[in-house]
């Protein structure tokens, strides 16, 4: 799918935003510091795809099958609403790696997920027709969280993640339960200075 029709497909599912806000996934905010966070997060229903190829194709590829599943491509042929981030982690991150990413994360492909709008349990959801998309619930957990704006580019992803690190362990919360998420919250034309990204990192303290 190109980056023209990822756009137009973002201007059907974001286009009444301004009217009508975009559920996100609850949070409490624990510390907060500048541009980095401690959150709690309450346990969630997600659904997710893991898409072969770069960062931008495979999150291209992913958010084009997930919105396929919301918008009625399942066995109840039910929509769902939509919410944000959209989210992405590298396929086989491993957290024994001191930095997430040592090289580019586009060899293997990157997991897309959509959390599910509140309310919706696994028992609640209909089946996807695409056998590729996965419903799973992720437990409660606190997550050291990075904000950063602009256009997410080729090593950002390695980059703020270790930037997060550092800055959890300063704060107290050395050690990552899980891989990084990126999460993406704006539509495709939304300007690169208004537009919101985050590094989500599960942590436990010490």
């Amino acid at each position: 799918m190109s980056k023209c029709l990822f756009a137009l497909l973002g201007l059907i599912i974001f286009g009444g935003t301004q009217a009508m806000a975009v559920e996100e996934p609850p949070y409490i905010s624990i510390v907060i510091d500048g541009k980095f966070e401690i959150r709690d997060y309450p346990e969630l229903t997600i659904a997710e795809v893991s898409v072969p190829g770069g960062q931008w194709e495979a999150s291209n590829k992913g958010f084009q099958i997930l919105a396929g599943y919301i918008f009625g491509g399942n066995k109840g042929k039910k929509s769902i609403a939509m919410t944000a981030p959209v989210s992405l982690e590298p396929v086989g991150e491993k957290l024994a790696m001191t930095a997430p990413v040592s090289q580019s994360p586009t060899e293997s492909g990157w997991v897309v997920r959509f959390t599910m709008p509140a309310g919706y349990t696994l028992d609640k959801l209909p089946e996807p027709n695409d056998p590729t998309i996965r419903l799973a619930t992720v437990p409660a957990y606190r997550a050291a969280v990075l904000r950063f704006s602009g256009w997410v580019q080729q090593g950002d992803y390695a980059e703020k993640t270790e930037e997060l690190r550092q800055l959890a362990a300063r704060h107290g919360y050395p050690k990552a339960t899980g891989p990084a998420l990126l999460a993406q919250y704006n539509p495709p034309w939304t300007l690169w200075f208004m537009r919101r990204n985050e590094i989500i990192l599960p942590v436990t303290a010490p």
